[in-house]
């Protein structure tokens, strides 16, 4: 008799278990604490209480919900910054002023 495969059953990566429902959830809804940081209090089993305080990391930045989806790394973003700093146009936006010279407009 053959044994049954060990990958049998298993889910694909990115694969949801069927018993989670976010059906309800809210996109962003810790958004504002985390930026401002936050507590957490622990109850040990032997009765004692301990709250600890959490802070962004000095030079973390948080992106707002609409702009993570132009600038969904680091790297994008870094990108982005140096091009700023520099005063150079993006490549794509060179193109784009590029591509409508001598054009001329019907009037």
């Amino acid at each position: 008799m053959r044994k049954a495969s060990k990958t049998a059953g298993r889910r694909t990566v990115g694969e949801m278990r069927p018993e989670y429902d976010f059906a309800g959830g809210v996109r962003g809804k810790h958004y504002l604490a985390f930026r401002q940081g936050y507590s957490e209090t622990l109850h040990h089993p032997d009765g004692t209480i301990v709250t600890q305080h959490y802070e962004p990391d000095e030079g973390a930045v948080v992106l707002d919900p609409d702009l993570r989806e132009h600038f969904p790394t680091s790297e994008a973003v870094n990108r982005a910054l140096r091009t700023l700093i520099s005063g150079e146009r993006p490549k794509a936006a060179k193109r784009a002023r590029s591509a409508g010279k001598g054009r001329k407009l019907r009037g």
